[in-house]
């Protein structure tokens, strides 16, 4: 019986895994996400995103993808980064950061 569960945990593990992918952007504020003049503003991300903005990643296309577990991301702010995570309508859960 310990090893079906084991099965099958391992199985769920892997297809959990499968569903991940890499999202590569810009660590910018909600607020200054969408103006033109702000793009790519390190500091001006970093202190957005202390003072309580929450955080979005930009991609070089210029698409805005909101993060489910700002705790994940915030230390990322300003800074160009790979996600790894789940994509859900226009919202990443973040797995790891690079």
């Amino acid at each position: 019986m310990k090893s079906v569960t084991l099965g099958i945990t391992l199985i769920l593990g892997l297809s959990v895994s499968a569903l991940a992918a890499d999202f590569k952007g810009f660590v910018e504020d909600t607020a200054c996400s969408t103006k033109p003049a702000m793009k790519q503003n390190a500091q001006c991300a970093k202190k957005c995103i202390d003072g309580g903005s929450p955080a979005v990643l930009v991609t070089e296309d210029g698409t805005i993808y909101k993060i489910a577990n700002q705790d994940k991301i915030t230390s990322h702010a300003g800074e160009n980064v790979t996600v790894t995570g789940d994509l859900k309508g226009d919202t990443i859960t973040i797995a790891s950061v690079k």
